[in-house]
């Protein structure tokens, strides 16, 4: 099983691109907040039966040094259950507190995405 996870700050779209990859339908709001727990899911339309691939779609995080409950979750499946890659969602209109982050994902030396 190959597990992806969805990581970036809130209300970024991590929730939106989960629900497109696994045709789930998890609620999604235009605020911070909206996703406060881990959730799985399987790649939809994945025909390889070998390899399942799992994405996890992560509470939003500023950074790995968690503030927040919904932070803590996200920070410590990343770093203790390290998922075999992560797709790092970025919101394109405030790149500099986006890539703190992304600097901080790199650093776990986890294949990534950004």
């Amino acid at each position: 099983m190959i597990k992806i996870a969805l990581a970036g700050n809130p209300n970024c779209g991590k929730t939106t691109l989960f629900n497109a990859l696994t045709g789930s339908n998890q609620y999604v709001g235009n605020w911070p907040g909206v996703t406060v727990e881990k959730k799985e899911g399987k790649l939809k339309n994945h025909t390889e039966k070998n390899d399942e691939v799992v994405i996890m779609d992560l509470p939003g995080i500023y950074s790995l040094s968690p503030y927040s409950l919904e932070e803590v979750v996200s920070r410590n499946y990343l770093v203790n259950d390290r998922p075999d890659a992560i797709l790092n969602i970025v919101d394109g209109t405030n790149l500099e507190r986006n890539l703190y982050l992304t600097t901080q994902l790199a650093e776990l030396g986890i294949p990534m995405v950004v």
